[in-house]
């Protein structure tokens, strides 16, 4: 039996390492190809600084967004009846099962010269396909469910005695949610924003779609790294993947740090 149990510990540990680990410990080992000094070189670069100031303005509008409508559409659902509930709550998880791809190539039919709506803007002067706006479309559309996801069991598992007994001394609805909800679902709203920034910095389906592509422009962090590797640049790809894999383990490691924290207060 304890034979059995080391040698499912060892799979599974083999299996994290070729999985995780080794990609990771790949992209760090092949950044420094050239040395450091390319390192540095390419990630100082204009189109590069650029590249990583549009990702983190496109996460800077979509994760406000998708908390705020993650913590209504939790609440609609759980609290909430109405004739279009499962539909609402089928529409949250769509993203999970749609390939980015087919949004980017949704919003292209629909915003483009050519599209349903293409024309209007087009008309009206307004840019969207190829610019900033369809880009955060798409981010906002991949990254909708993480917020709503865990926010829903938490309210589902607190219940709502609180608010009625808040209901039930004349609280306002805004007051029963700024003073009883949102404090019992902070930490499900935080994973969820962590979640969430991490889903928008690392898109690429959809948004490779939309922007065009256009370097300096419309290029997120991780359409720089194919434009490097495209060029030959491996080095130069790797080293700004490296960046975006820090970033990923930095939220990894908040989500690691603020579960205790939780234990903690729930254990209080």
């Amino acid at each position: 039996m304890r034979k059995r149990r080391y040698v499912l510990r060892g799979a599974a540990l083999f299996y994290l390492v070729a999985v995780l680990v080794g990609p990771v410990a790949m992209v760090v080992w092949r950044a420094f190809d050239n040395g450091a000094g390319h390192v540095w070189d390419v990630l100082s670069d204009p189109e590069t600084v650029h590249a990583f100031e549009i990702t983190v303005v496109i996460a800077a509008i979509a994760v406000p967004l998708n908390t705020v409508f993650g913590i209504v559409c939790a609440i609609l659902v759980v609290r909430k009846r109405f004739p279009l509930k499962g539909l609402v709550n089928a529409f949250v998880d769509l993203p999970l099962a749609l390939s980015p791809v087919v949004v980017g190539l949704a919003l292209f039919l629909l915003y483009g010269r050519d599209g349903w709506f293409g024309h209007w803007f087009d008309a009206h002067g307004i840019e969207l396909l190829f610019a900033l706006p369809t880009m955060v479309l798409a981010t906002i559309f991949v990254s909708v469910p993480f917020v709503a996801r865990e926010v829903v069991p938490t309210l589902r598992e607190i219940g709502d005695e609180q608010e009625q007994a808040a209901f039930t001394l004349g609280a306002s609805g805004w007051q029963t949610f700024w003073r009883i909800t949102l404090p019992s679902i902070r930490w499900a709203v935080i994973y969820g924003v962590v979640l969430t920034t991490a889903r928008c910095l690392g898109e690429y389906g959809a948004v490779a779609i939309v922007s065009g592509r256009i370097t300096g422009v419309t290029q997120t962090a991780t359409l720089k790294v194919e434009d490097a590797y495209e060029n030959f640049d491996i080095a130069g790809a790797y080293a700004i993947s490296l960046v975006l894999a820090t970033m990923a383990i930095v939220v990894l490691v908040a989500m690691t740090l603020l579960k205790p924290r939780e234990e903690k207060e729930a254990a209080a």
